[in-house]
């Protein structure tokens, strides 16, 4: 049976070909990537990054870009390990919303 995200064989339009810069936020989800896979942590392997990304559902799978793909991904494993909570990422969510709102202002 064939998930979501299996798109081989299928029409799925043209594919982007131009390179682009890459927005502050997405070199850090990479960055943050590296560090988690490297040698020397070791808390997330790129399989895992994959199967965290293939387990979205079609809804957020189908709105996300590639890298809120990756962030979610990361975040669900790391919630699955134990390495943070939920309350705790809720907490530094609320906390960062509201250091951008005071730049806003």
């Amino acid at each position: 049976m064939r998930r979501h995200h299996d798109m081989g064989g299928l029409d799925a339009g043209p594919v982007e070909q131009t390179e682009h810069d890459y927005s502050p936020w997405e070199k850090r989800v990479d960055a943050i990537m590296r560090l988690l896979s490297d040698e020397k942590c070791q808390l997330m392997s790129v399989d895992e990054l994959r199967r965290g990304i293939e387990n979205l559902g079609p809804g957020a799978y189908d709105e996300y870009n590639y890298y809120e793909r990756w962030i979610s991904s990361i975040t669900n494993n790391l919630i699955e390990k134990g390495v943070i909570t939920v309350d705790e990422l809720g907490t530094k969510m609320e906390e960062a919303k509201a250091r951008w709102q005071e730049t806003q202002a």
